[in-house]
């Protein structure tokens, strides 16, 4: 069995104790199931099978190496959005042929070495960047190939700041204004259109802005045929939801049946970019309780991880389901509490207003789903050193991130030589 179930009474990340690997690694830290991560992979790949279709797990969801590594044994790609990230996939063992570089921000070295890595193809977001690829090509002596990421102006129906294919978000070309794009690349050197990309949000779970976003790409694909250019390839993005609380998450077989609905007749290669769908669940943070404060009207629990480690309750206004380590009665009693964190802050919380078990001074709590945008969007924040991420592979676990020290963190700065 994979993924994070009691047993015994105990909650386990595949064959491992939580509480075993809290006593001996100390807490907070973050747990990973590969099992549930082959898993969530292998439900994908599946169901494209005998589709021309490449799955280019998207890094900026969870990029440690050992993640990326178990993909890319996998078979997975890579969808990258800074050198860094293009640099820990290529490290991983992710073939430059099966990475693409998104991103609206992509510098000039940036271009180069994504080109000398021999990359599958660059998303432009812009014709100013699609100048600058013209000129880093040109002086490399090499031909880069190219999809223009376009705006659908579909709302995807998700979180304001999780929203990309809207008219006033930042990313993309606008739809419309897309062919004429295309048609003055022609003009520039060492450019060459193969493909088109999108990608309208995060955490979806409807199907119909997939269906409408894909609809309006597959227009653009053959009126940009119609003009002449050669595009073989449609990157659709990723985005699909997971369950933090009570959503229901797509069906993956049901979004390829609308994939091949709107754009499975173009005889494109399709390029999809899970991330959170992959490593989402398969991933908790698991904290201690410090102490348990009355409060009016409820209880404040502070527990040992914070908004620094976990930032998407205070960025995204998000839900994590909380439950103990160990398993509650059959009928516990509830009772009133925020879970909140020593950062001084009051942005700093995990959970507010939420019903749960008693817990006391030294309980484990196991924050589930976050094993996207978890440790990846994490800080040092009140000088709180980066907490550590485990892997559990059935009964075997590794330490992927050791605990940072404070000593490290603080040796990162440098001090003049005036102030010695």
């Amino acid at each position: 069995m994979t993924g994070f179930t009691y047993r015994g009474g105990e909650m386990l990340a595949d064959g491992v104790a939580l509480s075993a690997l809290a006593a001996e690694i100390g807490t907070p830290f973050y747990c990973y199931s590969a099992g549930m991560l082959r898993d969530n992979y292998a439900e994908f790949a599946r169901a494209l099978d005998g589709m021309s279709a490449t799955v280019c797990y998207a890094l900026k969801a969870n990029s440690n190496q050992a993640v990326i590594r178990l993909l890319a044994r996998e078979g997975a790609g890579a969808d990258v959005v800074s050198q860094g990230e293009l640099m820990r996939a290529l490290a991983a063992g992710v073939p430059a042929d099966r990475i693409i570089f998104s991103g609206v921000g992509k510098t000039a070295s940036e271009m180069a070495f994504a080109l000398k890595a021999g990359i599958l193809q660059l998303n432009v977001e812009g014709e100013p960047e699609l100048q600058v690829l013209s000129e880093v090509a040109k002086s490399l002596g090499v031909t880069a190939s190219f999809a223009v990421r376009i705006n659908p102006d579909v709302d995807a129906g998700t979180h304001a700041k999780i929203t990309t294919g809207r008219k006033e978000n930042k990313f993309g070309i606008d739809i419309d204004e897309a062919p004429g794009v295309y048609d003055r690349s022609r003009s520039l050197p060492n450019v060459k259109a193969v493909g088109v990309a999108l990608h309208i949000g995060s955490q979806i779970t409807k199907l119909e802005p997939y269906r409408a976003a894909y609809e309006r790409a597959a227009q653009l694909v053959v009126e940009l045929r119609r003009r002449g250019h050669d595009i073989t390839r449609l990157d659709l993005g990723g985005g699909m939801g997971i369950r933090y609380a009570e959503e229901t998450p797509l069906s993956i077989a049901d979004y390829i049946k609308t994939v091949q609905g709107t754009v499975g007749n173009l005889g494109c290669h399709l390029s999809f970019e899970p991330g959170r769908r992959i490593v989402g669940e398969a991933g908790v943070l698991v904290s201690r309780v410090i102490y348990v404060k009355p409060g009016h009207g409820r209880n404040f629990v502070i527990v040992d991880a914070a908004m620094n480690d976990l930032i998407r309750p205070t960025l995204y206004e998000a839900y994590h389901d909380i439950v103990p380590a160990k398993q509650p009665g059959t009928h516990p009693t509830l009772g009133l509490c925020d879970v909140v964190g020593p950062v001084c802050e009051s942005g700093d919380y995990l959970a507010q207003n939420r019903q749960m078990p008693p817990l006391a001074a030294g309980d484990l709590v196991v924050i589930k789903s976050a094993g996207a945008y978890g440790a990846v969007m994490a800080s040092t924040y009140n000088a709180r050193p980066l907490v550590p991420e485990v892997l559990v592979d059935g009964e075997r676990y590794a330490v992927i991130r050791p605990r940072q020290s404070v000593e490290a963190l603080i040796g990162l700065d440098r001090v003049p030589d005036w102030l010695a």
